[in-house]
């Protein structure tokens, strides 16, 4: 016997996953408390499927500065809070001495779910990068934020971070440290009035890197070419 309610279900899962778009799920109304409920029942790409929950950004609703990162990693996913793993321990250290205090900072992510891979000889899910069509479809989440916190300056960590404000030619390599005008995140064109944008690494690359120290440095040098754009903005 057929169970139709099971497969009219996965069809509409399918249908979900197939749209790659969380605009449905985003409130009409509400500020970042009534967004961060509606985010954890989010199924705007497959990735909602396999991570514990969905990590949405945390700080004062309206913070002068904003950090976007790429996604929550394996101890972000578990604790359902944005940069509280190795690689937020390390940005809070670079915040520290670039003079910023991270209480006064939101922190988010391009993308609010972890995807990963499982290995038999690792304890720990292993990151793996989005997809641009997943990081494109968690926009709306991103943008909501922006447009909830109106920050004056916002800190992309990272490429993925990067693409998804500054659009798909953005290279870390050789844009980062650079403030600009935030781009129009919509179909209008122009830029953000207001709003500046400083790329940077993401701290998980300085981890990752040879020559750490090198590195991080640069990470601090460009964390406090933010503060003092935050301190032109004053007034």
């Amino acid at each position: 016997m057929t169970d139709g309610g099971s497969r009219a279900t996965a069809a509409r899962d399918a249908h979900d996953d197939e749209r790659y778009d969380a605009t449905p799920f985003l409130p009409e109304r509400g500020g970042l408390p009534a967004h961060r409920r509606a985010a954890a029942d989010c199924r705007g790409c497959p990735l909602h499927r396999y991570a514990t929950g969905t990590v949405f950004g945390r700080g004062p609703a309206h913070a002068r500065l904003m950090l976007v990162g790429e996604q929550p990693g394996d101890r972000e996913d578990q604790e359902g809070k944005a940069f509280v793993g190795p690689a937020g321990r390390l940005l809070s250290k670079a915040l520290r001495e670039a003079g910023i205090d991270e209480e006064d900072a939101y922190l988010t992510n391009a993308v609010k779910h972890f995807k990963f891979t499982e290995e038999p000889t690792r304890k720990r899910r292993i990151h793996k990068a989005p997809s641009p069509r997943e990081t494109l479809a968690c926009r709306p989440w991103l943008l909501a934020e922006l447009r909830l916190v109106s920050p004056a300056v916002v800190v992309t960590l990272g490429a993925t971070a990067g693409r998804a404000l500054l659009g798909p030619s953005f290279r870390v390599g050789t844009d980062r440290g650079v403030p600009r005008p935030l781009p129009a995140q919509g179909p209008d064109g122009g830029s953000v009035d207001g709003v500046r944008v400083l790329p940077t690494v993401h701290p998980s690359a300085v981890l990752r890197a040879p020559d750490r120290k090198q590195m991080y440095e640069g990470l601090v040098a460009d964390l406090r070419t933010a503060a003092g754009v935050l301190e032109d903005t004053v007034g």
